[in-house]
């Protein structure tokens, strides 16, 4: 199912149209304000599990990432006591940003890798904000973005549909997407490191 939202004021009945199938373990593609990503509930085991194998990743400990609402639903999944990574996820955050931070024992025991670490994004785009609050908690995230596509495959959510149709239970139309990722910021470390040097550029 393709269905159509505006980013400036997304509507209501859609957005509880999705967030209704994600409760119910639905898989969804949907807008950031990087690259269109593909998500589910954070508490969807199974739909996990099929996102990890789309992309090629070990299902048992798969490197996805998780979208949250806003600063203060951090902290419930999060553990984040460096004053210095707090402000400088404040200060760029909403944006197209993946922080890798340490994740505490509320991220499910199969999502956690060796380091029990978790990327987390609070992207600048509404859409997807609206979906993380009005399901109250984190949506599971991975980037529709192949190197080896064609560029139109992550930009227009019509032929982001046709392709995964047979994937996804409902694609987001929130316009044309970009197709840069986000910057990946590592805190776990003694220093903090660009991983990937994406859309964003990190104000220190």
């Amino acid at each position: 199912m393709l269905i159509r939202l505006y980013p400036e004021n997304p509507n209501e009945r859609h957005i509880r149209q999705v967030v209704d199938l994600l409760e119910a373990g639905g898989i969804i593609i949907y807008p950031t304000d990087t690259v269109y990503a593909i998500g589910c509930d954070i508490k969807a085991v199974k739909s996990i599990e099929s996102i990890a194998r789309l992309k090629g990743l070990n299902p048992e400990n798969p490197d996805l990432s998780l979208i949250f609402h806003d600063m203060s639903q951090l902290s419930e999944y999060t553990t984040i006591r460096d004053n210095n990574i707090f402000r400088l996820l404040k200060r760029n955050l909403p944006g197209p940003f993946t922080f890798i931070v340490k994740a505490n024992n509320q991220i499910p025991k199969m999502f956690k890798n060796k380091k029990k670490t978790v990327g987390i994004r609070i992207p600048d785009n509404r859409i997807a904000l609206e979906l993380v609050r009005e399901l109250g908690r984190p949506i599971i995230t991975t980037s529709v973005h192949d190197q080896d596509e064609v560029i139109e495959y992550t930009t227009d959510p019509e032929l982001i549909h046709e392709k995964y149709r047979d994937f996804a239970d409902i694609v987001i139309d929130g316009g044309y997407g970009k197709n840069e990722a986000s910057t990946i910021v590592d805190c776990t470390g003694d220093e903090i490191m660009i991983i990937r040097q994406g859309l964003g550029i990190v104000e220190w």
